[in-house]
Formats: structure tokens, C-alpha cells, sequence
């Protein structure tokens, strides 16, 4: 709508990205904070509330009764934030829509079905998940694919493209979504824990796809020219507005939770903005926290498996903590904190290549 006023009304601030991101931050924000307190409200009455795992630490049992399934306000005030203030012919847009409404659905099932049967362990199974995380993933890479978006691959504090991995990026790419979006879901577990690393991770990969979308600044900073690729900028900061808001009831002691609708999407989402701006390796740094909790549960189950022993006191590592004494809120700011000094990395190896 506001690039519409541009081009037809000659209002020419709405032409500038840097405008309309702005823009889409606050209706998403805005939109989040009037409808999540009626959501949270509307689940509270229908008893809409997440399961407590079994094996989670003792702690976790003052949380039952908290309402699940926020992710749809999120995600929803983020896909309206979004067609209000981008080109809607731009294709890198319509990919990452296509990733949050995808990525989201599968998220709404699950957690609809957890809901429904009041059990953790009556969601989808981990294999039919996967195969509809595969398949969407699939989907929004071949658009990919077919509308040519480079395949070379690019690495950190280097300024040289590495090589050009062809059809093989179909596959790499696929695996990069896949693996983002579970990694943020496994995050999810404290009140706060993913979404300010995911605030943080947008807000490297939103200014890395800006940069790689402006001639001048991709060429200053020796990073390859991705044209159009600046409007999905607004998309990520519209996200990053939303989140906000969601903070806000989700903080330590959380009013609401993501659920699975939530951070399956903001994870996909993540990889996709990364894909775009050729910083698929870079994604280790941006998103380390969930690098860390996903490694943790690997070690983890390779250990049992192959041992008979555990390397933590419990997975992922955020219950090994727990389990250790220390307070929720410690846990959480002192993963943000680590967050927030792998991005400043992250943005310093824009320049330092």
C-alpha cells in the first residue's frame, strides 16, 4: 500500500526502504500488542495452554496453564505489517511470505494437536515433521532455483566468492532452513530465551540483505550484489517488530508462549533472509545460541546412544543450567548476552574480509 502511494501518488519518502521498514515495524508491533492480550485471553477460556514435558526440570511445573500458540499473532501481524509496505511483485518477498506461512502451518498443527490431547507427545511425530519441514523447505528453494538467485557460496572474513555450488545449492539450501527452524524450536524453552536471539539474528541478516541490495554499499563492503534483495529488509524488520511486542507478554514470568507456530517459522525464516544474503555460514555465528542448544542435544543423544552415558545433567543445554541451581532469569540474560556478542561479531566480519 505504501509503495503503492509512491508510485501513484508521487509521495516519494515511500520509495526509500529505509521508510517503509520503518513503517512496518510499527503496525506489526502495534498490531501484536492489541491482539495478543485478546488471544491470550480467547486461549485461556478454551484452556489453550502448552503441555509440560515430563522430564523438564520441577521448576517448569508453575508454568502449566500458560498459553501456547502465540507465534500466530506474531507471525500474522508480521504478514500484514509486510503487504502494507512492500513491492509485492518482488520474488525474494514472496519467498519468505511463502516460508512463514508454510513453516507456520506446520507449527499450528502440532500445536493444535498438542492442545487438543493435553500430551507433549501428542503433536506431530518428529518424522512427520521433518518431512513437511523438508517439503516446504523444498518449495521456497526452487523458487529460489528458478528465479536464478545465485548459488555461489560465500564465507565469513573472506572476500572471494568460495565456489560455485551449482544444483547442489537446492539441497544445501534446503538443509539450512531445515536445520535453522528446528534449532530455534529447540531453543524455545525458557520465558524470553529465543525470541530476543532472534530479534538480534534479524537484525544482522535484515542489514546484511539491505547492504547486498545496494549497489554502493555491496560494493564497498565487497559483498556480492544481490539485486532486489534490499525490500526483504522490510519483512525481516517488520518480524523484529513483532517480536517486540511479543517480548513484552513472553518475558520472564511469560503471559504467553510461542509454541512450535512460532519458532518453526522465525527459524526457517532466519535461513531463508541468510540464503538470500549469502551468509548461510555466517547463520553459525548469527544464530549461536541455537547452534549451541542444537549441538548440546546431539552430543547428548550420540552419548547415550553409543555410552550409555550423558554429557549434560539434561538437554538441551539450557535445562543442563537449570538442573545445575541457577535461576530461570540468569539463564536467559546471560544467553542473550552471548547473543548479542556473536552478532556484533557477525557485523564486524562485514568489513573485516
Amino acid at each position: 500500500m505504501f509503495y503503492w502511494f509512491y508510485r501513484h501518488l508521487d509521495i516519494n519518502i515511500f520509495q526509500y526502504i529505509s521508510v517503509r521498514a520503518g513503517i512496518a515495524f510499527f503496525i506489526s508491533f502495534f498490531l501484536t500488542m492489541y491482539l495478543l492480550p485478546k488471544f491470550v485471553r480467547w486461549a485461556k477460556a478454551r484452556k489453550a495452554s502448552q503441555p509440560i514435558y515430563e522430564y523438564a526440570p520441577n521448576s517448569h511445573q508453575e508454568k502449566a496453564g500458560t498459553p501456547t500458540m502465540g507465534g500466530v499473532v506474531f507471525i500474522f501481524s508480521t504478514i500484514i505489517a509486510t503487504l502494507l509496505t512492500v513491492k509485492l511483485n518482488n520474488f525474494y518477498v514472496v519467498g519468505a511470505l511463502l516460508t512463514l506461512a508454510l513453516f507456520s502451518l506446520i507449527g499450528i498443527k502440532d500445536d493444535f494437536s498438542k492442545i487438543a490431547k493435553n500430551a507433549n507427545n501428542a503433536g506431530l511425530s518428529s518424522r512427520a515433521k521433518l518431512i513437511l519441514q523438508f517439503i516446504s523447505a523444498f518449495i521456497v528453494a526452487t523458487i529460489l532455483i528458478v528465479y536464478n538467485h545465485t548459488t555461489t557460496l560465500y564465507t565469513p572474513f573472506y572476500k572471494y566468492p568460495v565456489f560455485d555450488m551449482g544444483m547442489i545449492a537446492l539441497v544445501f539450501w534446503i538443509l539450512v532452513m531445515v536445520a535453522a527452524s528446528n534449532a530455534v524450536n529447540l531453543t524455545d524453552g525458557l520465558d524470553g530465551l529465543a525470541t530476543v536471539p532472534s530479534i538480534m539474528g534479524l537484525v544482522s541478516l535484515s542489514a546484511i540483505v539491505y547492504v547486498c541490495g545496494h549497489a554502493i554499499f555491496s560494493s564497498y563492503l565487497l559483498l556480492p550484489n544481490i539485486k532486489t534483495s534490499g525490500e526483504l529488509a522490510i519483512v525481516g524488520t517488520a518480524m523484529i517488530g513483532s517480536l517486540i511486542a511479543f517480548l513484552w507478554y513472553n518475558c520472564h514470568p511469560a503471559q504467553v508462549f510461542m509454541g512450535d507456530s512460532g519458532s518453526l517459522p522465525i527459524g526457517a525464516f532466519m535461513g531463508y533472509m541468510a540464503i538470500v544474503g549469502k551468509s548461510e555460514i555466517l547463520l553459525v555465528i548469527i544464530g549461536f545460541i541455537f547452534v549451541l542448544e542444537t549441538v548440546s542435544v546431539i552430543l547428548q543423544v550420540g552419548s547415550y546412544k553409543l555410552r550409555q552415558k550423558r554429557v549434560f545433567l539434561m538437554a538441551p543445554i539450557h535445562h543442563h543450567f537449570e538442573e545445575k541451581g541457577w535461576k530461570e532469569n540468569k539463564i536467559i540474560v546471560r544467553f542473550w548476552i552471548i547473543s548479542f556478542m556473536a552478532n556484533l561479531l557477525a557485523l564486524m566480519s562485514l568489513k573485516i574480509r
